[in-house]
């Protein structure tokens, strides 16, 4: 199954999430579309950037469960609903709204992630400038504030998805001292992934780095440490190796991946920095990681695929680009490219989403 989102460009339409079967990997079919407009006028000037989707065995909910997040075209338009929302998508072509999660004088919710584990499950989410905008004393006028408000990282009880709860958060600003905008650096959390048995959180803070935090309990996320890029922009990561390997990807002009040891989370240690022909006229975006093979979407370079079995020596071993006639001026396409922004695995598939041309079901050979 392949939950795709809808990204923005110049225009803004609520297109919401499509679910495609992958029984036939040749030819995906189109199950079924929520969390859209049409069909949730709430919704309306909003537009998604993330779905996660994972089975959930709680004591309320059994089945596959769905979080989107919304963020608003229009920052001007106070009306339009700005958080997540959680979706019933056991039968994928009856996705059922749950719940909506409202994250108030924000964009909304950039990234997430769900994770179930020991009859709980939790929302992790990314707010960009949370800490910023929410804050007792924010100027809009000049984006400034002198004391934190809400975090960026929120952690979110959805074990009753029908009653998403908050339970704990963490910002940088409050816990750290250091603030949105500290040497002309943008620290914000970006992105969020979490391990399978709910114990460590690591957040895509943008110039500050990946931060990795303790879980455990969600109440109280602890600071572990941080790596420091020397580019900032940490984008997304990937953990593997037991939680001894991160992978860090950085979203800026010529960003590449970074490989860290971080055995010692107090101290990341950098092993190397991956890199292929033509990185210089882009950036990579995310990484995925299965057994010795780390993927990479990477927007006009398409997907790359490097052996990392020795992480401080990684080799490009494949790579796809979509060959596309399709010009989207929205996407930064004047003349046919590709805009590959997401990479998945599915059993011994690779997912390709591009932007501007749609959904690939790959089979490394």
């Amino acid at each position: 199954m392949a939950f795709l989102g809808s990204w923005v460009g110049k225009g803004c339409l609520s297109k919401g999430i499509r679910v495609y079967g992958l029984h036939d990997p040749r030819h995906p079919r189109h199950l079924s579309t929520f969390a859209d407009a049409a069909s949730d006028p709430t919704l309306a000037g909003t537009w998604t950037e993330k779905v996660i989707v994972q089975r959930v065995d709680t004591r309320a909910f059994h089945g596959d469960l769905a979080v989107v997040t919304f963020q608003v075209c229009d920052r001007k338009n106070t009306a339009a609903f700005r958080g997540f929302g959680l979706y019933d998508v056991t039968h994928p072509t009856r996705p059922k709204k749950l719940a909506l999660y409202a994250a108030p004088k924000t964009r909304g919710s950039h990234e997430i992630w769900l994770g179930a584990s020991a009859g709980r499950a939790y929302v992790y989410t990314a707010i960009i400038n949370s800490e910023l905008t929410t804050s007792p004393d924010y100027d809009p006028a000049t984006n400034t504030a002198t004391t934190p408000g809400r975090s960026d990282f929120r952690i979110v009880d959805v074990s009753r998805p029908t009653r998403p709860r908050d339970v704990g958060e963490w910002g940088a600003w409050r816990q750290l001292g250091i603030a949105p905008t500290a040497e002309k650096k943008a620290n914000f959390v970006h992105s969020v992934r979490v391990d399978d048995q709910l114990r460590r959180a690591y957040l895509s803070y943008w110039d500050l780095g990946t931060v990795i935090l303790d879980i455990r309990n969600p109440a109280r996320p602890r600071y572990l440490g941080r790596t420091t890029p020397d580019r900032g922009a940490a984008h997304s990561t990937y953990v593997a190796r037991g939680g001894r390997l991160l992978v860090e990807t950085q979203e800026t002009e010529a960003g590449l991946p970074r490989y860290y040891d971080i055995s010692n989370p107090a101290r990341p240690r950098l092993l190397s920095t991956f890199s292929v022909e033509g990185f210089e006229n882009d950036t990579v975006h995310d990484p995925k990681v299965r057994g010795h093979v780390t993927y990479f979407s990477w927007y006009s370079l398409g997907v790359v695929a490097a052996d990392s079995a020795d992480p401080r020596h990684p080799r490009k071993i494949a790579q796809f680009v979509p060959d596309s006639d399709y010009v989207n001026p929205d996407f930064f396409c004047e003349e046919p490219c590709a805009q590959v922004w997401g990479v998945a695995l599915d059993r011994g598939y690779v997912l390709a989403s591009d932007m501007n041309s749609g959904l690939y079901v790959l089979k490394r050979r």
